[in-house]
């Protein structure tokens, strides 16, 4: 499991005090409030960022770090994707999972077949699709919905689905 998730992407400045607009990419843009700190995925590493102030405007969130006052400060930081610890993350119900945690797992038909590996997971506006490297390095994109995805295991690296018919 991967210790940093990402919940934004710097998309430019904003203003010339060195905020910066965000695209968040969690599903609770609320949560920048609670947070304390950032960390930018740099070319040299990860920075650590402390968040000063968080507003919203439209669908993205305006950050303001702690001692960056200037835009030429934070113009390095655009397309930088923004990640937090994952003890900073939020608490997870049963059944729910960083989408992160899901890449690489070995999906078994549930006859018990193997199908393949999850490679890529694409978000569209009524439910996630799970895109499946078969052994036959084809892919199968498979609906993230009850009908398909039976049981997700972490702790056994695999996830068991329901073909529909049409879908291989």
């Amino acid at each position: 499991m991967e210790q940093f998730l990402q919940v934004g992407v710097v998309a430019s400045t904003h203003g010339i005090r060195g905020e910066v607009k965000v695209y968040p990419t969690t599903d609770d843009v609320n949560r920048f409030k609670k947070l304390k700190t950032v960390y930018a995925q740099t070319k040299g590493g990860q920075v650590p960022l402390e968040i000063q102030q968080v507003k919203f405007f439209k669908n993205m969130v305006i950050l303001k770090f702690r001692g960056i006052d200037d835009i030429n400060d934070v113009e390095t930081y655009k397309g930088c994707s923004l990640l937090i610890d994952r003890r900073d993350a939020v608490e997870l119900k049963p059944g729910e999972y960083f989408l992160c945690d899901l890449i690489g797992l070995e999906v078994y038909e549930d006859s018990g077949d193997y199908l393949g590996e999850l490679t890529e997971i694409i978000r569209t506006g009524a439910n996630d699709v799970y895109a499946v490297k078969t052994k036959n390095a084809k892919e199968v994109l498979i609906p993230n919905i009850k009908d398909c995805i039976i049981e997700v295991s972490l702790d056994k690296n695999r996830m068991t689905v329901h073909l529909l018919e049409g879908l291989l």
